[in-house]
């Protein structure tokens, strides 16, 4: 029996447990290490080249996707996913044949991964799993923006994005309102509204992106119109039109 060389990646040191006891309790299971970050885990992947990669979505720093960005044109190893959040991305996992474990999972769920990953092992050569492997990779969405460069005062100042109180358009460009001030960026609303996380940053009209975390209240409008209240005393219109995607986010009808 060939031995299955596992590394287990998750910033939470209760789940890298309990994945340990359940794989020490497989004979033909070697767990060659334990990362809880994905910048390790690129190197331990590299160097000690496992055949199977637990790796845990959600990571502060580099997550699950960023780990197998990270590894490039590299072979990468069977990957079983782990995470808390069903998430559209899921989605992706399950068309592509790489399999996923959604936290809590039972005995039951974890060794049925399990033994499709030790298929997937046997054929890991053929193009068959590095093809599966791209085309996942390929149909990810990318990833929120953390932070963004603007021009201040003839310097180059960077603007997290969970400072931004909200954005709104001025022509050409869009104004990114941080603490009562303007920063410019030439881009548009739409391209912008792609790259800001959409659990935290919701579009309330054509001219306006709001930060949830800086909402206060909503007051009801004439015609299906709110008045959105910033904690600061801003006051913002979310027009009918994008009452729909308020609701997605907040995930209730108002």
């Amino acid at each position: 029996m060939s031995r299955l060389r596992v590394l287990l990646v998750d910033d939470e040191p209760l789940a890298r447990e309990r994945l340990g006891t359940l794989l020490r309790e497989e004979p033909d299971v070697e767990i060659v290490g334990e990362c809880a970050g994905g910048r390790e885990a690129i190197e331990a992947i590299r160097r000690e080249r496992p055949d199977l990669v637990f790796l845990d979505v959600q990571m502060p720093e580099v997550d699950g996707f960023g780990v197998l960005e990270g590894l490039g044109g590299e072979t990468a190893p069977a990957v079983i996913f782990v995470t808390a959040y069903e998430e559209h991305a899921l989605r992706a996992f399950e068309v592509h044949a790489l399999d996923y474990l959604l936290k809590p999972f039972d005995r039951r769920r974890f060794r049925e991964a399990l033994e499709r990953a030790r298929a997937r092992v046997e054929n890991r050569g053929t193009e068959g799993f590095d093809g599966r492997l791209r085309a996942l990779l390929e149909c990810l969405p990318p990833r929120p923006l953390e932070r963004f460069p603007v021009k201040a005062g003839g310097r180059i100042v960077f603007v997290r994005a969970e400072e931004i109180d909200f954005v709104e358009a001025n022509g050409n460009y869009v104004r990114l309102r941080v603490g009562g001030k303007g920063h410019l960026l030439r881009e548009t609303m739409a391209s912008l509204e792609g790259r800001l996380d959409p659990a935290r940053f919701v579009r309330i009209h054509r001219s306006t992106i709001v930060n949830l975390d800086r909402v206060r209240e909503l007051e009801p409008l004439f015609h299906g119109d709110y008045a959105v209240r910033l904690r600061d005393g801003t006051r913002l219109t979310m027009s009918r039109g994008y009452r729909a995607r308020l609701e997605r986010a907040l995930g209730r009808p108002l």
